[in-house]
């Protein structure tokens, strides 16, 4: 096929060649009709761009058709038709009503094989209709609403301390997490290997038990931490004689606790009597996440504890320790940025909505 390129046009497709915001394919449709044009074989041009007759025939057709116009883009082509048709608005109104408001027999939720069952369409169809609405029936999230009636005060107490700290003095954000297993695994995992994850076995054996107390310094996000054997008043008050010897006289010190009775026993209280620069906060009720403590406690579970091979007591309480030392050799704080107006809204909202279920 013999083209004639007009010098205008010849101008057009070599700046395309030099320009960088021209894309490769129309370089390449530029080069073949350039190359046409200067009378070079077909077979010289397919070799020299490595592309195939037909498509050196389809843009040397398009350029003669259409002109510089054409080589600019593919002509676009007619979408293609729907693999599945639509489904009537009566099914899927009916997967969505009972998605909502129905149970399906001797069970507590849907799935899309028994839904799929009950108004009579493929379970893909089902998929589908939930993915388009964001409905996920197999997946339930877990809440807790406090009672507390001083949820308000004790709150802005909290929060108070950790947005705005008082001067000279120290916040602590202290708990225990208790009955901290020490597991030997039988037999030992494999090690991950490209392709497959590690392994661990579910047996294990149980070489007893330890309790972590924990002291939080809420703003510079150091930890504090002691292993007992117990968590009763008296470990408390051996944890709150360490605070003392290792902060700074000079200081008032505030201690976020939750409800546990042990915070609040006698002798726990005689002792603060003889010592007042120490302070005890109460999280209300059934809020234990307004304890920032709660978030180092989760991420030692999961990055110390949760998969590690202890061979005694004494192994674990070493790991707990290493970590706490690693940890604060670099510390990082929790930063909390929920205003209290903000989390009462919330609560108020959640406590409205749960009344009108009932």
């Amino acid at each position: 096929m013999k083209l004639t390129v007009s010098e205008e046009d010849r101008a057009t497709l070599e700046r395309w060649l030099k320009s960088r915001a021209v894309t490769g394919k129309q370089k390449l449709r530029a080069k073949l009709v350039l190359l046409t044009a200067d009378g070079a074989p077909s077979q010289e041009i397919l070799d020299t761009l490595r592309i195939s007759a037909p498509t050196l025939n389809l843009w040397r057709r398009r350029y003669r058709d259409c002109g510089i116009e054409g080589l600019k883009q593919g002509k676009t082509r007619p979408p293609r038709p729907p693999r599945v048709p639509p489904l009537p608005v009566e099914k899927v109104q009916a997967v969505l009503t009972l998605t909502l408001t129905g149970k399906p027999a001797a069970a507590t939720h849907w799935s899309c094989r028994t839904l799929a069952q009950q108004v009579g369409i493929s379970r893909m169809a089902v998929h589908r209709i939930w993915r388009e609405h964001r409905l996920k029936p197999h997946r339930v999230k877990g809440f807790k609403v406090s009672n507390d009636p001083q949820f308000e005060a004790k709150s802005r107490d909290v929060i108070g301390l950790y947005l705005d700290p008082p001067e000279k003095a120290i916040v602590f954000s202290v708990d225990e997490t208790s009955q901290i297993q020490a597991l030997d695994r039988t037999p030992p995992g494999l090690p991950m290997k490209p392709g497959k994850n590690g392994t661990m076995t579910h047996d294990y054996k149980r070489h007893g038990t330890t309790t972590l107390f924990a002291a939080l310094d809420v703003h510079a996000g150091t930890v504090m931490g002691e292993c007992l054997p117990k968590h009763r008043n008296d470990e408390f008050l051996k944890f709150l004689k360490r605070l003392d010897r290792h902060t700074d006289k000079t200081l008032a010190v505030h201690l976020i606790v939750d409800n546990y009775a042990t915070h609040k026993h006698p002798n726990v209280k005689t002792w603060l009597a003889k010592h007042p620069r120490f302070h005890l906060h109460f999280t209300p009720t059934s809020a234990s996440w307004l304890n920032l403590v709660e978030c180092f406690f989760r991420d030692i579970t999961e990055e110390r504890i949760r998969r590690g091979v202890f061979h005694s007591v004494a192994d674990l309480e070493q790991a707990i320790m290493e970590y706490l030392d690693h940890r604060n050799a670099h510390p990082k704080p929790y930063h909390w940025t929920a205003t209290p107006d903000a989390i009462l809204n919330k609560v108020a909202k959640a406590k409205d909505t749960l009344g009108t279920l009932h």
